[in-house]
């Protein structure tokens, strides 16, 4: 029998896709007191890795996860102010547009694709490797640190976690694509 988690708070992303369940869990966590939790229901697989790598980087305390029936129950703990950290944006990014010109005047780029394998599977950069954010940290002795990479999402927002991970250890070379595929126009392929 699992125990049972009391929460002050729970906010409800079913049905929602990157970025908006780590917004709102954001939003909510700015009006809750320290030390109090708040249960995220969310149904996007990517969840999982951007709340936990958003609680990471923020200093709020990841508590942990269930899932059932396709849902993702993330349990997440206010920090104190002495414990939380600034919000920070990868500072090195290009244009969807600067990408797609690179792209087609011939030069040979690694781009790498955070987003979800059906994600990727559906419509991707021609050529780009999948790394889902949730997978990063296990495969990253996989891609050499001197390369320079292009990281694409569906939005900007995991491109830039998979970025600030990439350059912690060690990565020097890497751009964030904003918009990312939401806003792609340039030539993609599908499996």
């Amino acid at each position: 029998m699992a125990a049972v988690i009391q929460t002050n708070r729970v906010l409800e992303c079913e049905g929602l896709a990157c970025p908006l369940p780590v917004v709102k869990t954001k939003k909510t966590i700015e009006d809750m007191n320290s030390g109090e939790v708040v249960e995220v229901r969310a149904t996007d697989k990517g969840s999982v890795a951007d709340l936990q790598s958003w609680a990471k980087r923020t200093g709020h305390q990841y508590l942990g996860l269930r899932e059932e029936s396709g849902v993702f129950r993330h349990f997440i703990r206010k920090s104190s102010e002495n414990e939380t950290k600034p919000e920070v944006k990868y500072p090195h990014t290009v244009s969807n547009e600067e990408l797609s010109k690179k792209l087609e005047s011939g030069e040979k780029i690694k781009v790498l694709d955070v987003r979800e394998p059906a994600e990727y599977v559906f419509q991707r950069i021609p050529g780009a490797i999948s790394v889902p954010l949730g997978e990063l940290e296990q495969k990253i002795a996989g891609l050499n640190p001197d390369e320079e990479y292009y990281v694409v999402c569906r939005t900007g927002t995991r491109s830039d976690m998979a970025c600030q991970t990439l350059a912690e250890r060690g990565f020097s070379k890497v751009k964030n694509v904003v918009p990312g595929m939401s806003g792609w126009d340039g030539r993609t392929e599908q499996d």
